[in-house]
C-alpha cells in the first residue's frame, strides 16, 4: 500500500510504475462540499485525474478504468437515464467534474493510447459505506431508535446499487475488452423513492420508529439533526443498465432490501465506524 495524494504528480508516478492497469476511484464525492468549494472539487476530481492520466501515459501503463458519476446527466429527461442518448448536463458542479474527466479519457486515447473505460456509478451502498446519505442516516436513526426524517414528500426517487454488483462489474471491465473506451452506467434500472427506501429500512432492521416529513427548504439545515438538504435536489435519478448487459453480459442481482440486510448486519457490528457526518 503506498499513502499518496492524486495531486502528488512525484507519487504518482512511484504508484504506477511496472503496472498493468489502474483503477481510479479516487474522488471528491461530497455534492455540499463541491457546491460549497468548486475550485476544491475541480482540482481534486479533474485535475486529479489528469496527473493519474498523464503518469499513466509516461510509465506506459496502457489500461485505466474510472469512477465518474450518475451526476453528469443532471435533472432527467427521460427514465431510465442511457449513455448515448439522454442529455448531460450536471446541476451540480461535482457533475461537471466528472463529465470533464470522461472528456479528457476521450482526449488521452486519441494522444496517448490510453484504454480507459468510464463507470457512471448509481447511488452505491453496502458494507463500510462512507456515513452522510439518505440510505446511512435511515440505518443510523434506526440503530439509534431515533425517527427516521424524509426532506420533503419523499418522492424523490433514486437509482441504488449494492457494492457487491459493482465490483462483479468492474471485474468484467478488466477482463473484456467490449469493456475498452465505453462509458457504462452501473446501476439497477430500477427507481426507488425515498418513502419507499424508509419503508424498507423498517423492515430489515426491525425498529418500530416514527417516519417525519420534514418540510425543509432546499440548502437548508434539518430541525433534527446535522444535515442540510442538498440544493439543486435531483428529483428523479434512474440509469439505463441494458448498455452494460449488452457489452458485457452484467446485471445487478442484489435487491435492495438484501443489500440493506447486509449493510445493517455490518453497521450492527462497526456501530463506531459512523459516528461523524460526511456530506
Amino acid at each position: 500500500m503506498v499513502r499518496g495524494d492524486i495531486l502528488d504528480r512525484e507519487a504518482l508516478d512511484g504508484a504506477v510504475r511496472g503496472v498493468d492497469l489502474v483503477s481510479h476511484q479516487a474522488a471528491q464525492l461530497e455534492i455540499t462540499r463541491a457546491i460549497d468549494d468548486p475550485i476544491e472539487d475541480l482540482t481534486t476530481n479533474t485535475i486529479g485525474t489528469l496527473n493519474l492520466f498523464a503518469a499513466c501515459a509516461k510509465a506506459g501503463v496502457r489500461r485505466v478504468i474510472q469512477a465518474t458519476s450518475a451526476g453528469v446527466y443532471g435533472q432527467a429527461v427521460r427514465t431510465p437515464q442511457g449513455e448515448d442518448d439522454h442529455p448531460t448536463d450536471p446541476n451540480w458542479a461535482y457533475g461537471v467534474s466528472k463529465l470533464a474527466n470522461e472528456k479528457y479519457a476521450a482526449i488521452m486515447r486519441e494522444v496517448h493510447g490510453l484504454e480507459i473505460t468510464s463507470l457512471r456509478y448509481g447511488i452505491v451502498y453496502g458494507p463500510r459505506e462512507w456515513y452522510g446519505r439518505v440510505l446511512t442516516i435511515f440505518l443510523k436513526r434506526a440503530l439509534e431508535r431515533e425517527p427516521l426524517i424524509i426532506f420533503g414528500d419523499g418522492e424523490q426517487v433514486r437509482d441504488f446499487v449494492f457494492v457487491g454488483d459493482v465490483v462483479e462489474m468492474h471485474r468484467r471491465c478488466i477482463g473484456d475488452p467490449a469493456a475498452l473506451h465505453q462509458v457504462l452506467n452501473v446501476a439497477t434500472g430500477q427507481g426507488v423513492t425515498v418513502n419507499r427506501l424508509a419503508e424498507l429500512a423498517l423492515r430489515v432492521t426491525g425498529r418500530e420508529v416514527a417516519v417525519i416529513h420534514e418540510d425543509v427548504a432546499e440548502g437548508a439545515t434539518s430541525a433534527h439533526f446535522a444535515r442540510r438538504r442538498l440544493p439543486q435536489e435531483l428529483r428523479t435519478l434512474v440509469q439505463s443498465p441494458e448498455k452494460a448487459c449488452r457489452l458485457l453480459g452484467w446485471e445487478a442481482h442484489t435487491s435492495l432490501e438484501e443489500g440493506l440486510a447486509a449493510e445493517w448486519e455490518w453497521l450492527g457490528r462497526n456501530p463506531g465506524r459512523w459516528t461523524e457526518m460526511s456530506y
